[in-house]
C-alpha cells in the first residue's frame, strides 16, 4: 500500500456561487492543496473546533468523540481513501484493545473529528494526484504534459491545470470563516450529502479534474 500523504486544514472558505463551503487541505511537505466541497453545517462544525469555541451542549461530532472514548477506544487518524464519480470517501481509524477498526465516513465528518481529537489527516496519493491543486509558482516548473503533476487523463497541460486553480479561487470569498461561526449555538441536523471535489458551478455540472 502506498504511503499516505499527511495534510492539514489550510482554511474553510465560502463559495460565492453556492451555499456550500470549501475545506482546503494543504499537504504538509509541499505546496499542494486538496479542496473539498462540504455542507454549511459540516463546515461550521469544523470551524467551531478550529477556533476552540465552547458550546453549551455537545455538537454531533463532540458526541461521537465522547461515545468512542466511553467504549474504551481512541481515534488514531482519519483518512481520505478514494474519489469515485466525483465523491470523496473517508475512514475514521479507531483503536480498541490493540486492534484497529476502520469506520466508513464522509471526509467532512472525519475532518471534524480529527480537529477535535487532534489527530492526523491522511490522503491517499491517488486522490491527491487526481484532485490536488498546485499553485502557480509550482505549476510553472511542472512538466507540461504526462508528468507527475499532470491530470489523470494525460491531456491537460500544466497551464491548463493552473487555469483550473485560478477558476476555483475566483469563485471563493478569500476571507476565511474566522467570524462566521462565533456566537452560534447548536442547530437541528440536516440531511447528509456526499462530499464533492472543490470545483462547482450549480446548476451546471462541476468543472474539475476527472478521476476519493
Amino acid at each position: 500500500m502506498p504511503r499516505m500523504i499527511e495534510v492539514v486544514i489550510d482554511s474553510v472558505r465560502v463559495s460565492l456561487m453556492s451555499p456550500q463551503r470549501v475545506v482546503v487541505l494543504r499537504q504538509v511537505d509541499q505546496e499542494r492543496y486538496l479542496p473539498i466541497w462540504v455542507g454549511p453545517y459540516e463546515a461550521e462544525a469544523i470551524t467551531v473546533a478550529l477556533q476552540e469555541i465552547e458550546m453549551i451542549r455537545p455538537l454531533t461530532h463532540d458526541l461521537l468523540k465522547n461515545v468512542i472514548a466511553t467504549f474504551g477506544a481512541r481515534i488514531k487518524r482519519v483518512e481520505i481513501i478514494s474519489l469515485r464519480e466525483d465523491i470523496f470517501y473517508g475512514n475514521v481509524v479507531v483503536e480498541q484493545d490493540g486492534k484497529e477498526i476502520q469506520i466508513d465516513s464522509r471526509p467532512s465528518d472525519a475532518i471534524a473529528l480529527a480537529v477535535r481529537a487532534h489527530i492526523s489527516i491522511l490522503v491517499d496519493p491517488q486522490v491527491m494526484e487526481a484532485a490536488g491543486i498546485v499553485p502557480e509558482t509550482d505549476v510553472q516548473d511542472a512538466p507540461q504534459a504526462g508528468g507527475e503533476n499532470a491530470l489523470p487523463s494525460g491531456s491537460e497541460t500544466g497551464s491548463e491545470r493552473l487555469s483550473i486553480f485560478e477558476d476555483f479561487i475566483d469563485q471563493l470569498d478569500m476571507d476565511k470563516l474566522d467570524d462566521e461561526s462565533k456566537g452560534k449555538s447548536d442547530k437541528p441536523d440536516k440531511p447528509d450529502k456526499p462530499d464533492k471535489p472543490g470545483k462547482s458551478d450549480k446548476p451546471d455540472k462541476p468543472d474539475k479534474p476527472k478521476q476519493a
